[in-house]
C-alpha cells in the first residue's frame, strides 16, 4: 500500500483566521489542516466563547440601568437607538427584560423587535451574544421568533451596533403585558408563559431623583437596590465611612444591609420598612447621593472603626455574575 504524502503548506486551502467558519467540534477544521476543528481553529473559537468579559455593558448609555434590568427588574422595556438608524420594515427595536418561552428575541408582525436581555448565553460576553441575536431579529421574517445560538466569536458587540449617544431610559412595568399588543388574541403558549410570569414578578419601581436605584416590593419587606458606577474599592470605602458614622441608612427604619457585585459594579442594598413605599424613598436616596459624593471624595485613611464597617459591608457582599 503505498504511503501517504504529507500535506505540504502549498496545496493547503488558503484560508485567513477570520475566515475560518464555524463547525462542530468533531468536523475536520475548514482551513485544510487534517485536524478536528476542536484541535485547530476550534481552540481560539473556544477560548473567546468561555472567556468572562466582566463589564460587557462599559461604555454603553445607562451602563448601570443595563445590569439592573438584567438581574434585579423583572418587567421593563427600553427603547434603543441603533448606530446606522433602524432598517426598513423595522419600526423600532426595544430591550425587553424577559419575553415570552424565554426567546432571545421576537420580530413582532409589524417588524418591530423585541430583544430579550435576562436569556441565558453561549458565551462569557453578554455583550456579543445579545448583538448577534439582535442583528438576526433584523433580518428574520415578521412574526418569527429567534432562537438561541452559539456567537461566532469575532462577531460585533452591542458597543458596535448601539447608538452611544442614544438615551436609555428603562420603563418599568407592574406586569409582561407589553408582550402581545392583544393579549386576548395570544396563542395558548404565550397566554400561559404570560400568566407564568405576572405571578412571578415583584412589584419594582425605578426611582426618579437618582441614577439606577430601583425599590422592590416583597412579603416581610422592601428593599432599595441601587447600582452604582463608582470603583469598587473606592465605593466600598465610602460606604464604609458612611456606615461608621451612622449615615448610611435612608430614614428610619432603614438599614445598609450589604452588596451584590454584578458585571463588574457594586449594588448596595438596603431593607426598609414594608410601609415605605418608592415614592418615600426619594428624598432620602437624594440625601444620600450627596452624602456619598462627600464621602467618595475622601482621601483620608480609614480610621480602625471604618476598617471594621468596610470588612462587614465586604463579608456581606454577594457575586451575582
Amino acid at each position: 500500500m503505498a504511503k501517504k504524502r504529507p500535506q505540504t503548506k502549498g496545496t493547503r486551502p488558503q484560508i485567513t483566521d477570520g475566515e475560518v467558519p464555524v463547525v462542530g467540534a468533531r468536523e475536520p477544521c475548514p482551513c485544510g489542516s487534517g485536524r478536528r476543528y476542536k484541535a485547530c481553529h476550534g481552540r481560539a473559537a473556544a477560548h473567546a466563547a468561555t472567556e468572562l468579559v466582566h463589564r460587557p455593558f462599559e461604555g454603553l448609555a445607562g451602563e448601570c440601568d443595563w445590569v439592573a434590568l438584567r438581574e434585579l427588574v423583572p418587567a421593563a422595556t427600553v427603547e434603543l437607538a441603533l448606530k446606522d438608524g433602524l432598517p426598513e420594515g423595522v419600526p423600532s427595536v426595544t430591550l425587553a427584560t424577559v419575553l415570552p418561552m424565554a426567546w432571545p428575541a421576537l420580530r413582532r408582525d409589524d417588524g418591530s423587535v423585541l430583544l430579550g436581555l435576562q436569556n441565558d448565553t453561549s458565551s462569557g460576553d453578554i455583550s456579543r451574544d445579545l448583538a448577534d441575536t439582535l442583528q438576526r431579529a433584523l433580518t428574520v421574517e415578521p412574526g418569527t421568533p429567534v432562537e438561541g445560538r452559539r456567537t461566532p466569536p469575532d462577531g460585533p458587540r452591542l458597543q458596535d451596533l448601539l447608538d452611544p449617544e442614544g438615551a436609555f431610559e428603562p420603563v418599568v412595568h407592574s406586569g409582561f403585558e407589553f408582550w402581545v399588543p392583544d393579549a386576548e388574541n395570544a396563542t395558548p403558549e404565550v397566554a400561559a408563559s404570560l400568566e407564568r410570569a405576572n405571578a412571578a414578578a415583584i412589584p419594582t419601581a425605578k426611582l426618579a431623583g437618582v441614577d439606577a436605584a430601583y425599590w422592590c416590593q416583597t412579603p416581610e419587606k422592601n428593599h432599595l437596590r441601587w447600582v452604582m458606577p463608582h470603583p469598587e474599592e473606592r465605593l466600598l470605602d465610602a460606604l464604609a465611612r458612611l456606615h461608621a458614622a451612622g449615615r448610611s441608612n435612608l430614614g428610619e427604619g432603614t438599614r445598609l444591609v450589604g452588596s451584590f457585585r454584578a458585571h463588574g459594579l457594586t449594588v448596595p442594598v438596603w431593607d426598609l420598612p414594608s410601609a415605605m413605599t418608592a415614592d418615600d424613598i426619594e428624598k432620602p436616596a437624594a440625601e444620600f447621593a450627596e452624602r456619598l459624593a462627600t464621602a467618595l471624595a475622601s482621601e483620608a485613611p480609614l480610621t480602625a472603626e471604618e476598617r471594621r464597617a468596610r470588612g462587614g459591608l465586604t463579608n456581606r457582599q454577594v457575586t451575582l455574575s
